[in-house]
């Protein structure tokens, strides 16, 4: 009864969120301010080269200098990957870019630098430079203003030891090389994920900029554990890395592919929701919120398999926690170009 109750609520909300934020045409609004006290969340239903090249070009003020582009690469010939011409068609147009991965915790040929190069050769991410960040060794991130939430009479203050009540990390172990790059690009194909309930631009960052075995076991702890304890970990680490480019950081969710497996996920199950478009933002809370909205407005058929993945692993929380750590916004207008 209470999963029914949440999935009529958030879908009533997805609606309101959809229908009363106009979908604006984008002719004559580009230099137009945000809408008081939202974020912008651009949108395209061109799932190409193109529409990307066309909302990259609306939210890269802040790329400057080297810039790395944080994808999820995929395990070998994994069945539902961005195409890699959605990849190798957009990166030649950031300048100074360079794309980025870590290793991985989970058995895989991932697990270790010499055979995750193997991975991305034969995915196809041969026309530019790879940098597996923590091939070389780990860097500590702080995550600044976990300290505030250390008072045990927030209404987050849940964990139960050895976790400090209300936040579980002060920092975070990334791949060392990150700290070499001026701003990140976060470009994530969204789908569904077995401990997340989906996995958006924060699942991107907060898993994926971790490093193998060090940031990695951080979030997971021992023994794998699901539910609100292991998103609020991956929330807070993906805190840090917002945190450490400030304005030089910016996203791009790919709603294509839409399956309820991650990339990580060799065997992913085909996609039952329909492909939906492209969205861009400047803010990790709008552009994930949106994501999910847009799957929930989907026809039941198409929305089902996704939803059930997200509510039973307590996924819409990540949206909750990014927004009681200040991540962003979860108000937003979407532009529709």
């Amino acid at each position: 009864m209470e999963k029914q109750i949440l999935r009529r609520t958030f879908l009533k909300e997805s609606a309101i969120a959809l229908g009363g934020v106009a979908l604006c045409d984008f002719k004559g609004i580009a230099s137009a301010a945000p809408v008081q006290g939202k974020s912008q969340v651009f949108f395209t239903s061109d799932i190409s080269v193109n529409g990307l090249l066309k909302l990259y070009s609306k939210i890269n003020g802040g790329m400057t200098g080297k810039i790395g582009i944080k994808l999820h690469t995929g395990e070998p010939h994994g069945p539902n990957l961005l195409p890699i011409e959605f990849i190798q068609g957009l990166q030649p147009h950031i300048p100074n870019s360079t794309i980025v991965e870590c290793n991985v915790l989970y058995p895989s040929t991932r697990q270790n630098t010499a055979t995750h190069r193997e991975t991305l050769k034969i995915n196809g991410f041969t026309f530019c430079p790879v940098d597996i960040m923590d091939a070389d060794g780990d860097a500590m991130l702080p995550i600044p203003g976990m300290r505030q939430f250390l008072d045990a009479s927030s209404p987050f203050a849940t964990s139960q030891p050895p976790f400090t009540p209300g936040v579980h990390l002060t920092e975070i172990g990334v791949g060392k090389d990150l700290l070499n790059y001026d701003s990140l690009f976060v470009y994530t194909h969204f789908k569904g994920h077995t401990m997340g309930g989906f996995g958006g631009s924060l699942k991107n960052i907060g898993i994926g900029c971790a490093s193998g075995q060090g940031g990695k076991r951080q979030i997971h702890g021992d023994g794998w554990p699901k539910g609100e304890l292991f998103l609020e970990r991956m929330v807070e680490s993906g805190k840090g890395i917002t945190e450490h480019f400030g304005s030089h950081i910016t996203y791009i969710n790919v709603l294509k592919n839409i399956s309820v497996d991650c990339d990580c996920d060799a065997h992913g199950v085909k996609p039952t929701c329909n492909d939906i478009g492209i969205l861009g933002s400047r803010d990790i809370l709008a552009i994930d919120k949106a994501s999910i909205d847009l799957v929930y407005s989907q026809p039941e058929q198409q929305r089902h398999d996704m939803v059930e993945r997200i509510e039973s692993r307590s996924g819409l929380h990540q949206l909750e926690y990014m927004k009681t750590l200040h991540m962003g916004n979860d108000q937003y207008e979407l532009i529709k170009l």
